[in-house]
């Protein structure tokens, strides 16, 4: 380590709609400065660069540091499969127009920790070492910071005095797409997270509306035989579902919330959402969504915790999550008639510690743990 610099950590939540940045002291949890961006503001075509269109900008704006003479340890938690240490995203915050046609295409973006590392571009050339990590790996090193008196609600009573010592952890959160991970414990008592894709594995219909619901999203999204269960578990799934419903019931629209729906773009899942959880009157369509939605969530919670068995925890994270408890808190919400619906195994997922999670910087906070890690290498 140059004990003749400063260092500082640079920790980054890099999904499909949003970009996250935290700068930190590598002594203290409590962020230096913080900014979040629109991905779709600042990247229009798959030539543009996210270290020198949003990271760069980012430094260099930090107030009341000096980066200029320091060292950067980063990672930045991204929404895609790592290799090599670099990330290709698909549907980067929206689409951009073909050279060849005047047709719309998926924006795909390429993020690579090695060419951040050896940018020469003004703040850039501060990074000494850039991690990245699935963003649900960042999720999962996030658990490891969660303060259980005030960042997570037990869906189970008595949640937290059944967690075992060094037990399984897992984590499933929705947002744009549907996230999964887990955790094992070493001999070292230090935790290990894996990423997975399992927010990918078939959805399986609950009703004979749902089977229907499948045959819908089958043929929006060309699937001939099965679909996924983030195209029903997500922000995109919501979307999908009302989409559906106003399809099938379209008598029950509300027509300025249908309106608003159709004008959205990337946002109808937040329209839905946000209709759902009025106080007063939601609109029925919306609350029908949102409780078919959580209602998939929780059976595939419930998926996660027979699978796992995760005696440490499983924890729901995700956007999601904090913004509409209402439908996964309480034995009685949709979320958690599913996630107990399992057969002869329904005692062994009421048996296991679920806990949802209220903070949203929990990919934030596991960024940072991977960075302050590096960094104590270094030392």
């Amino acid at each position: 380590m140059n004990t003749d610099k400063t260092y500082f950590l640079l920790a980054g939540d890099i999904g499909g709609t949003n970009t996250r940045l935290n700068l930190y002291a590598p002594s203290s949890p409590k962020s230096l400065f913080s900014r979040e961006y629109r991905n779709s503001e600042y990247i229009t075509n798959r030539l543009q660069k996210i270290e020198t269109l949003i990271i760069e900008p980012f430094l260099s704006s930090c107030p009341d540091v000096d980066l200029k003479s320091s060292v950067i340890i980063t990672c930045l938690a991204v929404a895609g499969p790592v290799k090599n240490n670099a990330v290709v995203m698909t549907n980067f915050g929206g689409h951009f127009t073909s050279a060849k046609t005047s047709d719309k295409e998926t924006l795909e973006l390429i993020i690579d920790g090695l060419e951040i590392e050896n940018s020469q571009v003004s703040f850039l050339k501060c990074i000494e070492r850039c991690i990245l990590v699935n963003d649900f790996v960042g999720q999962g090193y996030g658990l490891l910071d969660l303060d259980f008196e005030k960042d997570v609600t037990e869906l189970i009573p008595g949640s937290k005095d059944r967690i075992e010592p060094g037990g399984v952890k897992v984590c499933i959160g929705a947002g744009t797409g549907l996230g999964e991970c887990f955790l094992t414990c070493g001999s070292d008592g230090e935790y290990q997270c894996y990423a997975s894709e399992g927010g990918h594995v078939d959805y399986t219909p609950r009703s004979e509306l749902e089977v229907k619901l499948v045959e819908f999203i089958k043929e929006k999204t060309n699937e001939l035989y099965r679909i996924s269960a983030e195209r029903v578990v997500s922000g995109k799934g919501l979307a999908n579902v009302y989409e559906f419903l106003s399809n099938e019931f379209p008598q029950k629209k509300d027509a300025d919330v249908h309106s608003l729906f159709e004008k959205a773009g990337d946002m109808q899942g937040r329209v839905v959402g946000e209709n759902a959880n009025k106080i007063k009157d939601p609109p029925e369509l919306c609350v029908q969504a949102m409780e078919i939605m959580m209602a998939a969530y929780g059976a595939e919670a419930g998926n996660c915790a027979v699978t796992f068995i995760p005696k440490g925890g499983l924890f729901i994270s995700g956007g999601l999550t904090p913004k509409n408890i209402k439908f996964i808190a309480g034995q009685e919400s949709p979320f958690m008639k599913a996630y107990k619906d399992k057969g002869r195994l329904g005692n062994l997922v009421q048996s296991i510690p679920l806990f949802a999670v209220k903070v949203e910087d929990l990919g934030l906070r596991g960024a940072r743990f991977v960075a302050a890690s590096e960094y104590k290498k270094l030392a």
